[in-house]
């Protein structure tokens, strides 16, 4: 096995949940549900590390802080009008806009013993480090002020920034998950958050939403004129997971784990209660 990888990604085999193909029907709220539930599979040892991908159509994603907003509800109906769903997450960060040129990449793994928070961002760098690498693509990590979700460990290239990572701990695994910018204009996404924001910020104490600078943000393609496709970068996934030395596992849910999933999708559901305009199908 390849040592020169993080820790947290040496592991013998790795079992991959591949959603990355659009559906309209696949809400977002499907997705914090299903990895709460592979979560515990992995933190019981019920499974091998995890890698899964998933795309969504025209979605907002809230932060909790977000949810919380006065006119969160004024904006949340607006944003409907203009064809986004709007959900809430279980981790931690605050709003993303997310379409069907997002890949979205959750890596779940047994929680590190040191419970360090920056060993799990730092496992996801080193993953996406080494799968843009076979594309001859570098990156940079640190906030970009200005962008929407802003934190310590945004990937960027010449100052824009194309992704951004957060993290779940629950059940004894972690989840850490990156959305990707892999088409299309960054600076258009930034705008529709910034647009949520403009209405749902009825007082200006609120000093956790960040001052959004459009132009800031790009996708993969928009920084580096490479046509890329999701099948390209989870492509590489695979290869970067065998360089590793890993045998993968191509996978769906289980049948424990699917019928755990009810669950999780009821606590999804509880949570974005109040949030939600419109009936939840």
């Amino acid at each position: 096995m390849n040592k020169t990888y993080h820790p947290l990604l040496l592991s013998p085999t790795w079992r991959v949940v591949d959603q990355s193909l659009p559906d309209p029907s696949f809400r977002a709220l499907e997705s914090f549900a299903i990895d709460d539930t592979l979560c515990e599979a992995v933190g019981k040892e019920h499974s091998a590390p995890i890698l899964r991908s998933w795309v969504h159509h025209e979605t907002i994603v809230l932060g909790i802080q977000d949810a919380r907003l006065p006119g969160i509800e004024q904006a949340v109906r607006s944003a409907h009008t203009l064809g986004y769903d709007v959900i809430v997450r279980n981790s931690g960060g605050l709003a993303v806009a997310l379409d069907e040129d997002v890949l979205n990449i959750s890596l779940i793994c047994k929680e590190p013993k040191s419970a360090m928070i920056s060993q799990g961002y730092e496992s996801m760098v080193a993953l996406l480090r080494a799968v843009l690498a076979k594309e001859g693509i570098a990156f940079d990590v640190g906030e970009i002020e200005g962008s929407y979700c802003p934190g310590s460990y945004d990937l960027s290239i010449h100052g824009r920034k194309f992704a951004g990572i957060s993290q779940r701990r629950i059940r004894g695994a972690v989840a850490v998950q990156v959305y990707l910018g892999v088409k299309r204009s960054g600076a258009e996404r930034a705008k529709i958050v910034q647009a949520l924001y403009d209405i749902a910020v009825q007082d200006k104490s609120e000093t956790f939403v960040p001052t959004i600078k459009p132009e800031v943000m790009g996708s993969l393609e928009e920084l580096t004129g490479i046509p890329l496709s999701h099948s390209d970068l989870m492509q590489h996934v695979y290869t970067v997971l065998a360089d590793i030395g890993a045998t993968v596992q191509a996978s769906a849910l289980t049948e424990a784990e699917s019928e755990r999933l009810v669950s999780y999708r009821q606590r999804i559901l509880d949570r974005n209660t109040g949030v939600y305009m419109e009936p939840i199908k």
